[in-house]
């Protein structure tokens, strides 16, 4: 059952299924808008400085083609939405794969190993503009994982639109998950908790 009607308003900034349906399911109506940023030109040393400040173009990228005005006048705020999520695998940092032989080479790398995912959640208050922004990490710990599997992970091409190619709840690679420590949601991109907090701490901030 959706829970706004409360007295706020959400734009989620993000074209993501996993993080529509987590968002959904924490019980939110929300629109969707996207921002078109270059992830890859954005560097950091860090994991989690790298996904805070992707979440932050990606708010700056999304207020930049709104009204900001009509938002701040309006009775009822409005929250935006913005988050990024990476994978660490052995202290390198994966993106989504840019071509099967990467994707390839991730897989069999988590085979039999265990990756961290590090995400970022951002909320704007596009009323007052205040921002609180957060990060999560989980872990992954993996079974060897066949060839075969792989391959027609490559061949579906889902692989290509998730960092790391991580797939957590795909029924070809759910048998092979070993363990999952921490949110599943915060592997998949939208973790629960964190966003519930900063969207009360955005709201209760003047």
């Amino acid at each position: 059952m959706a829970r706004n009607p409360l007295p706020f308003k959400i734009i989620l900034g993000s074209s993501s299924a996993a993080r529509k349906d987590i968002l959904a399911e924490m019980g939110y109506q929300f629109t969707v808008m996207t921002a078109d940023i270059d992830e890859k030109s954005m560097r950091r040393e860090k994991p989690e400085e790298l996904v805070m400040v992707l979440a932050e173009a990606k708010a700056n990228a999304i207020t930049s083609k709104l009204d900001t005005t009509t938002y701040k006048e309006e009775a009822e705020p409005t929250l935006l939405i913005t988050s990024d999520t990476v994978v660490v695998h052995e202290g390198e940092v994966k993106e989504k794969p840019s071509s099967k032989e990467e994707a390839r080479q991730y897989l069999k790398g988590y085979s039999g190993g265990h990756v961290s995912t590090v995400g970022s959640v951002l909320v704007t208050n596009l009323k007052t503009g205040v921002r609180r922004g957060g990060c999560d990490i989980a872990e992954v710990y993996f079974h060897d994982i066949p060839d075969e599997v792989i391959e027609n992970l490559i061949e579906e091409g889902v692989v290509f639109k998730v960092a790391g190619g991580l797939l957590v709840e795909h029924p070809l690679t759910l048998p092979f998950i070993e363990a999952v420590v921490g949110a599943v949601d915060s592997v998949m991109g939208l973790p629960k908790d964190l966003t519930e907090k900063l969207i009360h701490e955005a709201l209760s901030e003047p």
